[in-house]
């Protein structure tokens, strides 16, 4: 059973994801225009939630300038590496502060 999972998993480490990555942009894109769409949700999680597209263009830009200027994949590059992500996080901390804000404007029913 281990040397199936194993072979598993190395068959899918080899297949390249790029195009998948690059069609991930639609469906995400979608998720955006109807979630602009609600009016229940605050602005704070749809920028939130725009603000990961922010992310992932940082992150192509970064790639780009790792892989001319260092030879070097994003991963290996750790400072520009914590730069991208830190997109990410600001992203998600954006989102969070949007559903606290949500959950305080909820009232609470006590019986």
């Amino acid at each position: 059973m281990n040397d199936l999972f194993i072979k598993l998993i190395e068959k899918l480490a080899s297949i390249d994801n790029t195009a998948l990555f690059a069609a991930s942009i639609f469906p995400y894109g979608i998720f955006l225009f109807y979630l602009h769409k609600i009016k229940s949700v605050n602005i704070l999680v749809k920028t939130g939630y725009s603000l990961t597209v922010l992310f992932v263009f940082i992150t192509i830009i970064v790639s780009i300038y790792t892989l001319s200027y260092f030879d070097k994949t994003l991963v290996e590059v750790d400072f520009l590496h914590g730069l991208a992500e830190s997109f990410l996080t600001l992203s998600d901390f954006v989102i969070l502060l949007g559903f606290i804000k949500i959950l305080n404007n909820l009232e609470v029913n006590n019986s």
